[in-house]
């Protein structure tokens, strides 16, 4: 069978393919990849290839000539989805959100970054409060991200970032709300990957006297940043990029006081790394008990002290981190003034981390996969299941278009949180006892195995469950809070407040903080009118313009683009309310009644209906 000539040069939206099969997607972000071309339409959804360089494509004059245009009138480009959440938001009256996906490396930091850089130029303003909404993201990456295999700026968290306009579009301010960062990393690296940017950036920019008195040498000399064998990372100037972190931390109003007190807490975490279990502090080498309302010290082993140390660190990362977020948000949140017409718009912008299946999974694999599965059943909520309900109402005659749903994962995902109590081998063994008849979960071959597996949208992934209930419970011990509670650090006082408070009531299990940050997400998502950008890495080797066809199909199938041209081409995306429509079309109409209050009146719905002959 010959080729569609639209395969053969590509087209910018692929509900105009001609060859509507696998093979005619691939071959199309093929051709169009290969001319430069990193960006294609699914009707209003945008595909992005990552080309792995700098392309000149994001210059002011570029911000110029997508602003207010409308979508399809210019070549594919992320900006233009900037400009129609922004036109959206302006004209309906409604908030809007972008969900940015795809693996890690496929570029959806860039991404969020660019829609940032248009909607900071767009609104207007050209204010102070806009510039630290993007000094932002130095800061954050600093802290949250990381080189690892397949990334060499990969994002450890998901953070969603909400700005918000006035009625006039002017950026009135923004807020950030940050989901599970990978504590782990701080104390456990893989082969060829870093710790966090900022500790290599600290040790290579800070000055040298100020190095003296912390007791700081070269990234080499630590245990915690030499596990992956790496400690240098190709394009990256720790320098340079410290210089901008400084830059941006005076500009989010941190003092030199707050950035000192910070800097003393990392080396902190660097000189902890490297003391020997025998030589830590009692408080990390023993445990107290209580038996018969007496306090009893029981000695630990090294591997048990060890394992307390890096509890200790993590949770000093951990809660800095949020700390360093509610500064940020602090400096760039204004809340509404208290006047009922005064209007508050917003564009949320969610950039969280990408579907994972490693050699080894764990608990933070499980947890990062289920938001991933809440996302992919948002968008096949949004491009599927509402879209053919709608036909229905509107009793259109349709042939229902088959999708995959991931909804009966989710329902396998969603039970009530893990268990505090007992044992991994207890909540595994309750796990096939609910689940095992199923084919969603798969439990373990035999009875010593630990690792179960579950048949996600992306494919199937298997857990590890060692170590599963105590990352959930995610507490330090008592010996560690008394540590804390006699430190003369404020900073550290001050990030473990809640743990020190004696009101306080038990903290939750990361779990459940996960899945109430998670629901609260998507209860926001769901009020939003919602753009997507699907992000595709096209190598695993982040080479400039390789494009890997295996690994592409693999992004697209389980990302339901087939499917989503199915039903973008067959359907009807484009759709208005009879107001939007009389207003659009209004000069069209014969009747001199053209107050959209009598839009229901026969007479004008008459010759509405002749309007839309024209049309048909």
């Amino acid at each position: 069978k010959s080729m569609h000539p639209t395969s053969v040069n590509g087209v910018d939206d692929m509900i105009r393919l001609g060859d509507l099969n696998e093979a005619g997607l691939l071959r199309n972000l093929l051709v169009r990849f290969k001319e430069g071309a990193i960006y294609t339409y699914t009707g209003s959804i945008l595909v992005a290839v990552n080309p792995y360089q700098l392309l000149p494509i994001y210059t002011p004059e570029q911000v110029e000539l997508y602003t207010d245009r409308r979508l399809g009138d210019l070549p594919p480009h992320v900006f233009a989805i900037a400009d129609s959440c922004f036109f959206n938001m302006r004209r309906n009256r409604k908030d809007q959100c972008c969900i940015i996906s795809g693996e890690s490396g496929a570029g959806k930091t860039e991404s969020t970054k660019l829609m940032l850089q248009f909607l900071a130029a767009v609104s207007g303003q050209r204010s102070w409060i806009e510039q630290q909404i993007l000094e932002a993201n130095p800061i954050l990456e600093a802290f949250g991200n990381a080189k690892t295999i397949r990334n060499d700026n990969s994002s450890r968290f998901g953070k969603y970032i909400d700005i918000h306009f006035n009625k006039n579009g002017a950026i009135e301010g923004a807020r950030f709300e940050q989901y599970l960062l990978e504590k782990s990393r701080v104390c456990r690296q893989a082969p060829q990957e870093r710790n966090y940017h900022i500790f290599y950036c600290m040790l290579m920019g800070m000055p040298p006297d100020q190095k003296k008195i912390l007791s700081l040498g070269h990234a080499a000399e630590y245990n915690y940043l030499t596990m992956g064998q790496c400690t240098t990372c190709e394009g990256r100037d720790d320098i340079k990029e410290y210089a901008s972190f400084r830059s941006a931390m005076k500009i989010l109003t941190f003092t030199e006081n707050d950035t000192w007190e910070i800097n003393k807490l990392l080396a902190a975490i660097l000189h902890l790394g490297n003391v020997a279990p025998n030589a830590l502090d009692v408080s990390l080498t023993q445990r107290s008990l209580m038996t018969n309302r007496e306090s009893v010290s029981k000695p630990l082993t090294s591997a048990q002290a060890v394992d307390g140390r890096n509890a200790f660190v993590k949770a000093i990362y951990g809660r800095l981190f949020v700390w360093i977020v509610e500064k940020i948000n602090s400096a760039i949140y204004k809340p509404p003034p208290d006047d009922p017409k005064h209007i508050r718009l917003s564009i949320g912008l969610l950039d969280i981390f990408g579907f994972e299946n490693f050699n080894n999974n764990s608990f933070e694999q499980l947890c990062i996969n289920f938001a991933n599965e809440q996302l992919q059943q948002f968008f096949v909520k949004h491009v599927f299941k509402l879209e053919q309900q709608e036909y229905a109402r509107e009793d259109i005659i349709w042939n229902n278009i088959e999708f995959n749903d991931n909804q009966r994962t989710l329902d396998v995902l969603a039970v009530k949180p893990l268990n505090v109590l007992g044992t991994d081998a207890t909540m595994l063994n309750k796990m096939n006892q609910v689940h095992g008849k199923g084919d969603i979960y798969m439990p373990p071959k035999n009875n010593h195995d630990t690792q179960f597996g579950i048949r996600h949208f992306a494919g199937v992934v298997y857990y590890d469950c060692k170590g599963f209930l105590e990352k959930n419970r995610d507490t330090l011990s008592n010996d560690v809070i008394q540590l804390i509670h006699t430190s003369s650090n404020k900073l550290l006082k001050q990030i473990f407040h809640n743990e020190l408070s004696t009101t306080e009531k038990r903290v939750p299990t990361l779990c459940g903080q996960f899945r109430q940050s998670l629901d609260s997400l998507m209860k926001t998502l769901t009020t939003c009118q919602p753009f997507f950008i699907r992000c595709i890495k096209p190598n695993d080797f982040k080479k400039p313009m390789l494009f890997d066809r295996e690994l592409c199909i693999r992004q697209l199938r389980y990302s339901g683009m087939m499917e989503t041209i199915r039903i973008r081409k067959a359907g009807y995306p484009i759709r208005h309310t009879f107001e939007e429509f009389l207003e659009r079309y209004r000069v069209l109409l014969k009747s001199s009644v053209c107050d959209p209050k009598t839009v229901r009146d026969d007479s004008v719905l008459f010759d509405m209906n002749l309007v839309l002959q024209w049309f048909l």
